[in-house]
């Protein structure tokens, strides 16, 4: 199926390098060969560092002169990779674009300020949301995602046994395989207890000191190792909004899973997962192309009112957002909050029998307000 991104990244090839990063198996192979087919490129190479054969070809940079298209499939393994790619930039011919995959590490250019600063251009390719399933035969079907993640291999898989058979191979290569690939951990079991406790803490807000606890760990270790996992794109975090962003990052966050079928709890927290990994596509998108900074964030009062969501934009709320499995009253904490800053509010719920609006807060259904969350 065509990713959404497909488009901008032939784009933005023309003037920069492109680095597409995101979660393994989101699909990030498949694209960037898809994009050599799609383009005007008379010779496309493609070079993978797991490939010994590959991976000499690159280090003597002996890919075919005539390579207008260079895919350079997980870069970061390669050591120095960074110089390495900073050098065949500024010194390739004038045809040749360069399209680099691989894991979050390739996002630290972003935070490091490193001379690789102004050569590049990031595409994050997240799992399906419904928005990007339109005009497919998974349009509208919300409970697909709920139940087997957007990941494209068990969302497209002929049977749910399938699907569980891809979950249970991928949530073994992760700890196993991915977390010590990217980084010594000393007690790879520990690590596994924490993902396990995650899985089953998506929508509540989480504590290092409490999840140290458990494990006998100390909270610098959970938290080391939690970075982990979101470095990985594994998890991703939410954090309470706050005018303070320093004060908003002591605040304890809540946990989200990339693959929605990773969670371990009922159908509120699965829908809950969901919308969160929807909302988070929806943020990166704006800030990845519009150049605005978008951010997710939570709601959070001391007395305990909380909701779920609240979009900001270059440091200001946009949205606030409260999700519901079925159709409930108005959620009492998205009321207080949408009363007292008068931000737009909706209410969002996975079975409704009718869309309306209340106190100026619209109640709408999951799927059709999902469905249309383009950036």
């Amino acid at each position: 199926m065509k990713r959404v991104q497909e488009q901008l990244i032939l784009q933005d090839l023309q003037k920069k390098m492109v680095f597409l990063v995101g979660p393994r198996q989101a699909g990030k192979t498949w694209l960037a060969k898809h994009i050599g087919t799609q383009g005007s490129f008379s010779m496309v190479t493609y070079l993978n560092v797991d490939n010994i054969d590959h991976r000499r070809v690159i280090q003597r940079i002996e890919w075919p002169q005539q390579t207008d298209l260079l895919i350079l499939d997980e870069l970061h393994k390669l050591k120095g990779w960074k110089n390495f790619l900073k050098g065949v930039y500024d010194t390739k011919p004038e045809q040749l674009h360069i399209l680099v995959t691989g894991s979050a590490r390739l996002n630290t250019f972003r935070q490091t300020g490193d001379s690789m600063a102004g050569r590049f251009f990031v595409h994050r390719l997240l799992p399906f949301s419904l928005a990007e399933l339109r005009g497919t035969p998974y349009a509208n079907d919300i409970d697909a995602l709920i139940q087997r993640g957007g990941f494209p291999e068990p969302l497209l898989a002929q049977t749910d046994e399938e699907a569980q058979r891809w979950r249970k191979q991928y949530t073994d290569g992760l700890i196993r395989e991915d977390v010590l690939d990217f980084e010594r951990v000393n007690d790879i079991q520990t690590m596994q207890i924490i993902f396990d406790l995650l899985r089953r803490s998506v929508g509540s807000s989480v504590s290092y000191s409490s999840i140290a606890r458990d494990v006998q760990a100390s909270p610098a270790t959970v938290k080391r190792y939690i970075d982990i996992l979101e470095a990985l794109y594994i998890i991703f975090r939410v954090t309470p909004y706050s005018k303070n962003i320093a004060r908003s990052i002591l605040k304890e966050p809540k946990i989200y899973f990339y693959d929605t079928g990773l969670v371990e709890g009922d159908n509120g927290a699965r829908f809950e997962n969901m919308v969160a990994l929807s909302l988070l596509k929806y943020v990166c998108g704006k800030t990845d192309y519009t150049g605005k900074l978008h951010a997710l964030h939570y709601l959070r009062t001391k007395q305990g009112q909380e909701v779920d969501f609240c979009i900001v934009r270059n440091g200001e709320p946009q949205l606030f957002l409260e999700t519901k499995w079925k159709e409930k009253n108005l959620s009492r904490s998205l009321h207080y909050f949408h009363k007292k800053y008068g931000v737009p509010s909706i209410q969002l719920v996975k079975e409704l029998a009718q869309e309306r609006s209340v106190g100026g807060i619209d109640i709408r259904n999951a799927t059709s307000y999902l469905s249309g969350l383009e950036y």
